[in-house]
């Protein structure tokens, strides 16, 4: 039950994110990306089979990361994301460790893969260890799935490097 509530509230924010972009998009209906099969995970494991990456897609998070990225930041749909998700996803563990210290081998991966330069890491860290901590401070965090954790993690870090650094 806790999955379905965290997955609406998902999607609600997916719309929410969807909407304002509405308004700002200047090309014409339908030009950005499919989130489904150009966007996500998905995409970059099953590049030319769309099913599968849809069906990636929706396993990963139901579908609600490929959602965000197609409408929020389309920019986004591309194989650096995807790495980077993938990389904090199968280290989740360690990337927590490290980033309540505020170093380590594998945060600095992690920022590397965002494209950030040793300049911008530390401000990286700071943004994202403020978010984590007042992620963990929140009800329930400790109960959370893993792989929402994970995917928290990787919006934390995301949010902060698309402000900081290289797009």
């Amino acid at each position: 039950m806790k999955i379905k509530k965290t997955a609406i509230a998902f999607a609600l924010l997916a719309i929410q994110a969807f909407a304002a972009n509405a308004q700002t998009n200047t090309g014409p209906a339908g030009s950005g990306p499919n989130p489904y099969t150009e966007c996500g995970i998905g995409a970059a494991l099953f590049k030319d089979v769309h099913w599968a990456a849809i069906t990636s897609n929706v396993i990963w998070d139901l579908g609600i990361t490929a959602i965000t990225s197609a409408t929020a930041s389309p920019q986004t749909c591309n194989a650096r994301q995807v790495k980077a998700a993938l990389f904090i996803r199968d280290t989740y563990e360690q990337l927590a460790e490290e980033t309540a210290r505020g170093e380590g081998e594998h945060l600095a991966t992690a920022l590397n893969l965002f494209e950030c330069s040793s300049a911008v890491q530390p401000a990286v860290i700071g943004d994202t260890r403020k978010s984590m901590g007042e992620a963990v401070a929140a009800p329930g965090y400790a109960t959370q799935p893993r792989l929402e954790k994970a995917a928290g993690l990787y919006r934390a870090i995301e949010s902060s490097a698309a402000q900081r650094c290289a797009s």
